[in-house]
């Protein structure tokens, strides 16, 4: 274990090695927690300090590791404010799926292992509707499939930029080969390409179970840019959401896939996270 704490007044931020069962292995996560503010900063924030603290599992891209949300946003100074517990998990190129083969359950490491991990070592809320997760680009696709794979434990999901590649990669031929990746890859995350829009791989395929189960549907809070790579991806899916009734936050605004676009939407996020507390 390994525990940094950094400039921010009120704020201990830490990163931690530990062994999964899940992912047969180590791995490292990060965390950003307010358990030290000053009696200023309650007072400045006093409605959030009224309160129990909340907690969000922020899932990085693709090609980056669980330090990128805190050396490139404010999510620090975001966690003081919000009094919000925030986790890092290091995802890899997971695409935060489960696969086949010991240790390749990523899912299932970020939805249910180190949720109960970091609710034991940190004394973080147990309770659905103090529980989120987010993430951007391949994150954003992760938020949305734990999520609802974990419905249950995850009361609100958002999600930003997300990579919602599913009917892109349904049927790709095998020389398939893309600016991010290529068919070997692709296969090895999701399995049969040419049955994988019907899987649950897909989270339009996850909520129609959700409502055919009639479980509860996390709530949604979906942004992309306009002049983003993925912005008809974001569309489709919104327009899926919308014929299926299931409510969702959409929004877009000017902005292409970077972090001038995430950092413009991660403090309204966060309060629609909050809701009105």
């Amino acid at each position: 274990m390994m525990m940094d704490k950094n400039g921010v007044d009120g704020m201990a931020v830490a990163e931690f090695d530990f062994y999964s069962d899940t992912l047969k292995r180590e791995t490292s996560f990060s965390v950003c927690i307010p358990n030290d503010v000053t009696a200023e900063q309650k007072k400045q924030y006093a409605k959030a300090y009224s309160r129990e603290m909340k907690t969000l599992y922020l899932l990085h891209g693709y090609g980056r590791n669980h330090h990128t949300w805190l050396l490139n946003s404010r999510i620090t100074e975001l966690s003081i404010q919000y009094n919000l517990a925030v986790v890092f998990p290091d995802g890899e190129n997971s695409f935060y799926v489960d696969r086949p083969g010991a240790g390749n359950e990523y899912c299932r490491f970020v939805g249910q292992e180190l949720v109960d991990y970091t609710r034991r070592m940190f004394g973080l809320s147990h309770k659905r509707e103090d529980s989120f997760i987010g993430g951007l680009s391949m994150g954003g696709y992760g938020a949305l499939h734990v999520g609802l794979a974990y419905s249950d434990t995850f009361g609100k999901i958002f999600a930003l930029s997300s990579a919602l590649i599913i009917h892109d990669i349904q049927g790709i031929p095998s020389s398939h080969q893309d600016a991010i990746a290529d068919y070997a890859y692709y296969a090895e995350k999701f399995g049969n390409l040419d049955q994988v829009a019907a899987s649950l791989y897909n989270p339009e395929r996850q909520l129609e179970k959700i409502q055919a189960e009639d479980g509860t549907l996390p709530e949604l809070y979906v942004a992309c840019g306009t002049e983003d790579f993925l912005i008809e991806q974001n569309r489709t899916f919104a327009r899926f959401l919308e014929n299926k009734e299931i409510p969702v936050t959409y929004l877009e605004s000017p902005g292409i896939h970077d972090w001038e676009f995430w950092n413009e939407y991660l403090e309204p996020s966060l309060k629609w996270l909050m809701g009105n507390n």
